[in-house]
């Protein structure tokens, strides 16, 4: 798995902080970026994140390329609606020696692990000839599996982020889509780290599991490890 962070919105701070100092001042769309100095910047951010003001944050997007996730993952991502997605498609793109993700639960089982690459083997085969007795690229990705691995290019902007972060980043989601998410949280941290102080898991940033009956069991652990450590929010 491989995510660049391929562009965002020149200074998404400043255009988020604006974005809110136009909503508590008098000021026109022409002045707010004037006498805006980078203290007063972050201190519109920090009082919107402690009211839990977050539209302005819809200001502010970034775009990501994903190399090498299973179509599981992507059948995963279009849950986020606020979004934009392209992918690889598989009516255009041959898929005759396709690469596939191995789960690490699969993985760490010798038997098993043989067992599924033989199936991926056995698949590429079939698909390979239909391709050959001239079925279509669109017809024979019918038998294609959820592990092929897949390349798509991602846009959403900070407060749907946020939202990606608080559900993906959990120790309940889904282990791949868990490592995506960490991986998109340390790019955009990199550009726009007052946009995301508080992102991550609900137990990390606000102290509250949503979890309910299907809790990892770690949220008291958590939350206690963050309020000896309040250094290493964020």
């Amino acid at each position: 798995m491989e995510v660049t962070l391929l562009s965002y919105t020149p200074e998404p701070e400043k255009t988020v902080a604006a974005a809110a100092r136009l909503c508590y001042s008098p000021l026109s769309g022409g002045e707010l970026l004037e006498n805006f100095d980078d203290e007063q910047v972050q201190i519109f951010l920090a009082r919107l994140s402690s009211q839990g003001h977050y539209s302005p944050f819809e200001h502010a997007s970034f775009t990501f390329a994903i190399d090498g996730v299973s179509r599981a993952l992507s059948h995963q991502l279009v849950r986020h609606r606020i979004a934009s997605f392209s992918q690889k498609s598989q009516r255009y793109v041959a898929e005759d020696s396709f690469a596939y993700v191995t789960p690490p639960a699969i993985a760490a089982n010798k038997e098993h692990k043989r067992a599924f690459e033989h199936l991926m083997r056995e698949i590429m085969r079939q698909y390979t000839a239909f391709l050959a007795d001239g079925i279509a690229a669109e017809d024979a990705r019918y038998i294609l599996p959820n592990a092929v691995a897949t390349n798509l290019v991602l846009t959403m902007n900070a407060r749907s982020l946020l939202n990606f972060f608080r559900l993906r980043c959990c120790l309940r989601a889904q282990a791949e889509i868990r490592q995506l998410a960490q991986l998109m949280l340390a790019e955009v941290k990199l550009v726009a780290p007052a946009l995301f102080t508080k992102a991550g898991p609900s137990c990390e940033a606000e102290g509250i599991c949503y979890e309910g009956n299907m809790n990892c069991g770690q949220k008291q652990a958590v939350v206690r490890s963050r309020q000896e450590n309040p250094a290493e929010k964020g």
